[in-house]
């Protein structure tokens, strides 16, 4: 069983808190530093030597500064090193509206944010089935 390694944008402390507690235990993941916002995702991608390296999956949370999880896609859809990682938006609040943009610049699915252990677990073993 190969190591998934996954990006996560997320500005909110606590739901960073709970998706590194949520899914500590799990062996199939490798959750990379923790970006706050869009900008630091390009910070994070563009320091990584090697394809090899790159995440496997994108996570973005879709209401943070400086950056949208809607906006981080774009951009990451428009790169060519990164436009073939899978790319999730969630958020604590999803409209069509919202949810049909996303998937038209690209993201695999667009869901709300889970507030369970059980609800990440099955988030990351859906993202992990859809990506890959």
């Amino acid at each position: 069983m190969s190591i998934k390694k996954i990006l996560l944008a997320e500005d909110d402390l606590d739901d960073q808190v709970l998706f590194r507690s949520f899914l500590e235990h799990r062996r199939d993941i490798d959750i990379l530093p923790i970006a706050e916002n869009g900008v630091v995702v390009f910070d994070i991608l563009e320091k990584i030597d090697g394809e090899e390296y790159l995440p496997d999956i994108i996570i973005l949370d879709q209401n943070m500064p400086k950056r949208s999880g809607l906006q981080t896609l774009q951009l990451l859809k428009k790169t060519n090193r990164y436009n073939d990682i899978p790319v999730f938006v969630y958020s604590t609040y999803m409209d069509d509206k919202l949810k049909a943009e996303c998937m038209a610049n690209g993201a695999l699915a667009v869901i709300t944010k889970p507030v369970t252990k059980d609800g990440y677990n099955g988030l990351i073993d859906g993202f992990l089935k859809d990506a890959l």
